[in-house]
């Protein structure tokens, strides 16, 4: 597996700015139906797995409200055991819904416990969890993906907002948007939607980017999840990238053919299994209610149902069983492999489906793809690999990519990439549209034709599998009035009858779009040369969301006058009798046009078209009619890239001649060239474009979005659930705390440490305390506020006070002791070699006679201050207060401490008044003792420099005075702005790189010791 590197820089940038390294953090989740996985990456955190609260990689989609409560994860899975009423999971298959879609009909039937009514305003559907609350899809999905928020802003110890989020490739609009909502209203800023199986291949790519080349791969995902079954072929290639002003080869997938089967998954046969044991329960029980009535024990069975089917993909057989399943009955019955893959017969036969379907969209056969890679849990089952293995000819299953976790890596991967200070080795990606998306309007009758009948103009906006994200723009030349154009779904004769039926009857139309004002911008421009039509701006963003940017008319007008700026510069050239004035005031921008506003040449349509073209590289030009006379006035798709593709060919021929002959050629024909520019300019006018903005009233008709107010609404509903949540656990807190402290003191009674410095009636005194605590915290009522438990406890470390500031004298004095005599033991040492060298050289002494006495005069009151109070300690009981304390020892080592340090650094800076003679040796006393050096003193080790060289002498002293202006100015590098570069390791390391500090935090106690001397 080749590792790769993510580097993330930040610049942390003034105060003023508020900026940090911190603030950079993205997220990422993988909304599975059945489980979401959380990934993040921050400085210091390259790719990472997020865990929950209870230390899980995976977390259950699921959400339980009762009583006010929420509750995430596993305590949600327990409640829906006992309450399934109130836990709610497999949102994902009705979010973004018609409460009378089908699929809706079958969640109802798998989940008859719910109470789903039709939300009156917008037609999904809704949870009533009593007669005043109820609540959407949307919100329930908001929740669990604040919980992810929480999960990951706990892990990273900062706030976090953007994330990308995975959805099935297979989400049409209306779904897209419900997500979007959700994470709205979970306060998250989605950086982009991205399909499950784009984030695996991603997660796949950007491991073996180095064996991709400029030669084409195909892989296959399969993907057999919890609701669904999805096959991807993606093809792998090195493309060349425009970076800013660089081209770049990079490496790049794109989506090139997708089947899915929205019922084939994990769940469907979890379903089956379920209702084989409670038929076998029925059959044989010894109960008079009937078990499928029993919402609780079909819960337990399905859970049962789901264990006992991971247990069978590694066995043959395996004992289910559930205890007090009904009316205090155990259940217990073995089920064989064997068996289950009979309940599933008519299942196996789809597991192929998708895969000839995804053939079929990307036009390859089977021998074109060089590798299979499975995803999901259902990939685990041994009959479903038997059946993909056969039919792929024997091709060896790939399992080289972590099932559970590789979507969410690959999520994470591409936040970063969008995410702000962070920069990402470029892997391009290329998701495709699932179902075609036309845009339909009648055709413009003329005024005499009031009895003809309209007819609908039905054109290919976005087709199925175009590459997304992109930008086209559909013109309509033959409409002069206000009209009304309908965005809706295309041919879906690929999905199931049933399937394409409901989505062309609850969903088939996207959006309605009126146009106003076209009649009065025609008017407006009678005097220009051609009208161009009206052009609508559609772009299919990286979520796969179609949006309306902009619709405006155009116009061709001739420029006859020059402008201001030309004329100026026309009169400036006269002058100075120069010509190239007049090419340049040929060249020169039109400042207006008929609408008062600056108007666009073509060299600045061109580049404009440039920048859209980095959504996509391909522009389609569609008809209205088919007919070839019809062809000059009829309505089309503008392909945006002509102009801007004729000039860069002809950059491009222009570049590619030697310069040699151009220069050869700009010498002797500049000249003549220039008179025929002259000439052309003052022949042919120069046309310019007018564009003029047309309003546009859009309304969503597939999934309404809810109104302000109900937005609104929602926001506080869930805001209000927060606080609440927040309050609980402030509550939790609260209450353990006090606990823990009762149960902690009471055993640190018993301790001989505690004996020792306290009395039996000091000790019975606190015990009451502790035990009256405990009795109340299980005698307290339910609804007691917080506050009376962080009372009770600030009472309780009160009286225990004076005890614990005992105990901790007594067991920390001998070693602040023991530190005091290291110091004065050092601190004389340092004196007699002080007094040494004053000595040798009183005229010339490094420190001055009140220097050795204020430090001698310290030590011997510090050595008396010292033994007077160990002896008047030891006369204290443990049980008392005590004299000799830790602050009173710490302050005298500061002391200490302060005196010695002023003292090393004056001999460190100390140089003589009267030069030596060079000497490489010591210098010896009358005793033969060496004298140490003043650098010696000070615990640093300096070269010999020669006394008569001036120059090293004076670059030894500003290389000292750096050194000591360094020490002082740390708070220089504060005011800095450096920049932070951070790399993951290899992704297959299992441990996190820690971030590595280079600031320590200063000590307040001994800051020199024995080396100093």
């Amino acid at each position: 597996m080749q590792p790769y590197r993510l580097v993330a820089t930040a610049t942390v940038l003034t105060a003023m700015l508020g900026i940090t390294v911190a603030h950079l953090a993205v997220m990422s989740i993988d909304l599975g139906s059945e489980f979401i996985k959380i990934a993040l990456v921050k400085p210091g955190i390259p790719m990472e797995i997020i865990t929950n609260d209870d230390s899980a990689r995976k977390t259950a989609n699921i959400v339980c409200l009762r009583n006010g409560d929420r509750m995430f994860g596993n305590p949600a899975e327990h409640c829906a055991s006992k309450y399934p009423s109130n836990a709610f999971w497999y949102l994902t298959q009705i979010v973004g819904k018609m409460h009378d879609d089908p699929a809706v009909t079958q969640y109802q039937k798998r989940f008859p416990y719910y109470q789903l009514v039709k939300d009156k305003e917008r037609g999904t559907t809704l949870f009533k969890i009593n007669d005043e609350t109820q609540y959407s899809p949307e919100e329930l999905l908001a929740m669990i993906l604040e919980k992810a928020r929480q999960y990951a802003e706990t892990f990273a110890d900062q706030p976090i907002k953007d994330v990308v989020i995975t959805v099935p490739s297979y989400f049409n609009q209306a779904e897209r948007r419900a997500v979007l909502m959700a994470a709205e209203l979970g306060g998250l800023n989605v950086l982009q939607l991205i399909g499950d199986n784009a984030a695996v291949a991603l997660n796949y790519g950007v491991f073996r980017r180095k064996q991709f080349s400029n030669v084409t791969q195909h892989i296959m995902f399969y993907d057999m999840g919890a609701s669904s079954t999805t096959a991807t072929i993606v093809a792998y290639q090195v493309v060349k990238m425009k970076e800013g002003s660089r081209v770049v080869e990079n490496p790049q997938l794109t989506i090139k053919g997708v089947g899915f089967d929205k019922e084939l998954g994990g769940l469907e046969i979890s379903m089956r299994l379920r209702d084989h044991l409670a038929k076998y329960f029925n059959k044989n029980k010894k109960t008079k209610a009937d078990l499928y009535t029993n919402h609780r024990a079909m819960t337990k069975l399905l859970r049962e149902a789901e264990h006992v089917k991971k247990i069978l993909s590694a066995n043959v057989d395996h004992m289910a069983q559930v205890e007090g399943l009904l009316e205090e009955e155990d259940f217990k019955m073995k089920v064989s492999r064997e068996e289950l893959e009979k309940m599933c017969d008519d299942m196996f036969p789809r597991v192929t489906r998708v895969i000839d379907d995804a053939l079929k969209t990307s036009e390859l056969t089977r021998e074109e793809i060089s590798d299979v890679i499975l995803m999901g849990g259902g990939t685990r089952i041994p009959k479903v690999q038997t059946l993909l293995q056969e039919y792929l000819g024997g091709v060896e299953l790939g399992k080289s990519i972590n099932t559970d976790e590789a979507a969410a890596l690959g999520a994470v991967y591409q936040a970063a990439n969008l995410g702000k200070g962070f920069k990402v080795l470029t892997f391009g990606i290329k998701e495709a549209n699932m179902y075609p998306i036309v845009v339909e309007f009648e055709k413009q009758r003329g005024e005499d034709s009031s009895t003809e009948a309209s007819k609908v103009i039905k054109r290919t906006l976005f087709g199925r599998m175009n590459p997304y994200p992109q930008k086209k723009v559909m013109t309509f030349n033959k409409h002069f009035k206000d009209f009304t154009f309908n965005v809706t779904y295309g041919d879906l004769d690929f999905l199931p009858a049933a399937e394409a039926e409901v989505m062309r009857n609850l969903q088939g139309q996207i959006n309605e779009i009126s146009l106003r004002g076209v009649a009065e911008a025609y008017a407006k421009h009678t005097d220009a040369q051609e009208a161009k039509g009206i052009k609508a701006h559609f772009r299919m963003d990286e979520s796969g969301i179609l949006n309306l940017d902009l619709v405006e008319t155009v116009f061709e007008k001739e420029d006859d006058e020059k402008s201001t700026w030309s004329k100026l510069g026309d009169t400036l050239s006269g002058l100075f009798g120069s010509t190239e004035g007049n090419d340049t005031a040929d060249s020169q921008e039109p400042v207006g046009g008929g609408n008062g506003e600056p108007e666009k040449t073509k060299s600045d349509q061109s580049e404009s078209g440039n920048e859209e073209e980095k959504f996509s590289k391909e522009k389609e030009e569609h008809k209205e009619e088919q007919p070839a006379e019809e062809n000059a006035d009829e309505d089309k798709t503008d392909n945006q890239k002509e102009e801007s593709d004729k000039g860069d060919d002809k950059e491009k021929e222009q570049t590619e001649k030697p310069k040699e002959d151009k220069k050869k050629k700009d010498d002797k024909n500049g000249d003549k060239k220039d008179e025929e520019k002259k000439d052309d300019g003052e022949k042919k006018p120069k046309v310019v474009l007018v564009k003029e903005n047309i309003t546009t009233e859009a309304s969503v008709n597939d999934i309404k979005p809810p109104s302000k107010e109900a937005l609104r609404a929602m926001k506080k509903k869930l805001a209000d659930l927060t606080a609440r949540d927040n309050d609980r656990k402030a509550l939790e807190k609260a209450k353990n705390e006090l606990e823990a402290f009762v149960y902690e003191m009471t055993d640190r009674l018993s301790q001989k440490t505690y004996e020792k410095c306290s009395t039996e009636e000091e000790r019975e005194k606190l015990r009451t305390m502790l035990q009256e605590a405990s009795d109340w915290l299980y005698e307290v009522e339910e609804g007691t506020p917080k506050e009376k438990y962080i009372e009770k406890l600030k009472g309780l470390k009160k009286a225990m006070k004076e005890l614990e500031f005992r105990v901790k004298e007594m067991k920390e004095r001998p070693e602040a002791i023991a530190a005091l005599n290291s110091m004065l033991n050092h601190s004389k040492v340092f004196l007699a070699s002080i007094k040494n060298i004053s000595s040798m050289e009183p005229e010339d002494a490094m420190f001055s006679a009140v220097e050795i006495e204020t430090l001698e005069k310290l030590i011997n009151e510090t050595e008396d201050w010292k033994k007077t109070s160990v002896a008047e300690q030891k006369k204290i009981p443990a049980h008392e207060k005590p004299k000799l304390v830790l602050e009173d020892i710490s302050l005298k080592m500061q002391a200490l401490d302060r005196e010695v340090k002023y003292l090393i650094n004056k001999a460190k800076t100390w140089k003589p008044k009267s030069k030596p003679k060079a000497s490489k040796t010591n210098k010896t006393t009358s005793n033969n003792d060496t004298v140490p050096e003043a650098d010696d003193i000070a615990g640093e080790k300096t070269e010999d420099i020669p006394a008569e060289d001036e120059t090293a002498e004076e670059v030894k002293e500003q290389k000292e005075e750096k050194s000591s202006k360094k020490q002082k100015d740390k708070t220089t590098k504060a005011s800095e702005e450096p920049e932070v570069t951070l790399e993951l390791p290899p992704a297959d390391e299992s441990q996190t790189a820690k971030e590595e500090t280079t600031t320590q935090k200063p000590k307040d106690k001994v800051t020199h010791d024995a080396g100093d001397l």
